[in-house]
């Protein structure tokens, strides 16, 4: 009986899927041949560019809304606000490398000091709190029009997001896990939508590769009329599948940002971007 039991433990190990061992580079490789097998029709530099990619008859009638960008307008009140001075004189420019542009694909990070993932928006409301101002809200307004302009200055740089350590692998880990893990009423994962079912209809819409989701953060919705941070589009989607969302800039959030947004290493920021 021991001996069968045995047998039987071995043969489950050697079913057992290996992706919880896999490293963050073994990932990264699975996922892009993942969508490359799927839409082979879709140049790997195209993803960034969403459900656009993979959906000719919708990708027209997105360039032509890209032609008069809805969201030129936060652009330039992001960059009145980022220019602005605080009250002691100093701007957003003294808180960031090169003093804030072009660094979009380096967010988020993993902060070795402090052990923990600093998303751009993180950073944004802890610039303004080190120069005595209030934090702004998270989900959408200036915040949003503040990233936005920084990713504009940063288009065209590519996204290169680094697992320096054993801890930044424990959130790259936990944002990994929450992607593939199942909830909600409607009992889905991030990747049930955004991986398997990619390129499906729900209703009249595709659903979107999860690859290249985070090159053109943030974005503006048809659906919300207006600018949204990524923490705002994780809330969103929770809800959908009847879960309770996570806060905005909660751990379990920032965890999920740092995993999304490493499957999408080597494509180009293109934010911010116009999506339905």
């Amino acid at each position: 009986m021991k001996k069968v039991m045995a047998s039987f433990a071995a043969a489950l190990l050697v079913a057992l899927p290996l992706g919880s061992m896999a490293s963050p580079e073994d990932d990264l490789a699975e996922f892009r041949d993942y969508y490359a097998k799927r839409f082979p029709n879709t140049p790997f530099e195209d993803y960034i560019n969403g459900v656009y990619s993979i959906d000719p008859p919708s990708r027209e009638q997105w360039e032509e809304i890209e032609e008069f960008p809805p969201y030129e307008l936060n652009i330039s009140q992001g960059e009145e606000l980022f220019n602005k001075p605080f009250a002691n004189g100093k701007t957003y420019a003294d808180c960031f490398d090169n003093g804030g542009m072009g660094i979009r694909q380096n967010y988020p990070y993993f902060d070795t000091e402090r052990n923990e993932v600093v998303t751009l928006e993180l950073a944004i409301n802890e610039c303004r709190q080190a120069n005595g101002e209030k934090p702004l809200k998270w989900k959408r307004g200036p915040i949003a029009d503040i990233s936005a302009y920084m990713a504009y200055t940063s288009r065209g740089n590519i996204i290169d997001i680094k697992i320096p350590n054993a801890e930044a692998q424990k959130w790259y880990d936990r944002g990994k896990k929450h992607f593939y893990q199942k909830r909600g009423q409607l009992n889905m994962a991030c990747a049930d939508c955004h991986k398997f079912y990619s390129g499906n209809l729900i209703r009249a819409d595709k659903l979107s590769p999860a690859l290249g989701h985070l090159s053109h953060f943030p974005v503006y919705r048809s659906k919300w009329g207006g600018l949204g941070t990524t923490h705002r589009r994780y809330g969103g989607c929770n809800s959908q599948v009847r879960a309770k969302p996570f806060k905005a800039q909660s751990a379990e959030y920032r965890a999920l940002e740092y995993f999304h947004t490493y499957m999408s290493n080597g494509l180009e920021v293109n934010g911010p971007g116009a999506r339905k």
